[in-house]
């Protein structure tokens, strides 16, 4: 599988808002075989053995259960909220889901590299600085893990989008 890359937001991203306001921001992105619409990317996401602890526990420190129905209605633009999360904006090729002051965001970008179709899968987060200014030493002291977790989402995602798609 190839690389996960880290780059800068795209212009265009629905999440480029937060740039320069003082909130942390990050975009990993991983290319895939095949065309891979925002529908299957979002559900592949928020369905993978990768992320399921983290909506198990959601579910239980928050009480807002998340199943794998729950993910498939928000994938299909069938619901705003899912777990902690509601939707905040959303394109036909990204969305933005909010909590607090954290966003998370995701974005399918086909691409043309010879004769075999391939798409871009995007993943990246938002830390919005609290009222009185700064992110908090907590956010400081889990960036690290939070690059290391954003990286076994966006490769579980990819893994099951290959997966259902044959690839």
């Amino acid at each position: 599988m190839n690389p996960i890359e880290i780059r800068a937001l795209p212009a265009h991203a629905l999440l480029a808002r937060y740039e320069g306001t003082g909130a942390y921001t990050d975009c990993h992105t991983l290319a895939v075989d095949g065309r891979v619409p925002l529908a299957a990317y979002v559900e592949a996401f928020y369905t993978s053995p990768a992320f399921k602890p983290e909506r198990w526990l959601l579910g239980i420190v928050l009480g807002r259960r998340a199943n794998d129905g729950d993910a498939a209605a928000l994938a299909a633009g069938h619901a705003e909220t899912f777990s902690a999360w509601r939707v905040e904006a959303r394109a036909a090729d990204q969305i933005v889901l909010a909590t607090g002051r954290t966003r998370s965001w995701l974005m399918v970008a086909p691409r043309a590299d010879g004769a075999a179709p391939r798409t871009t899968l995007f993943f990246g987060s938002a830390v919005l600085p609290r009222a009185k200014g700064g992110l908090g030493w907590t956010i400081d002291a889990l960036t690290g893990f939070h690059k290391l977790y954003s990286r076994v989402l966006l490769r579980a995602a990819a893994k099951r989008v290959a997966a259902r798609s044959g690839t």
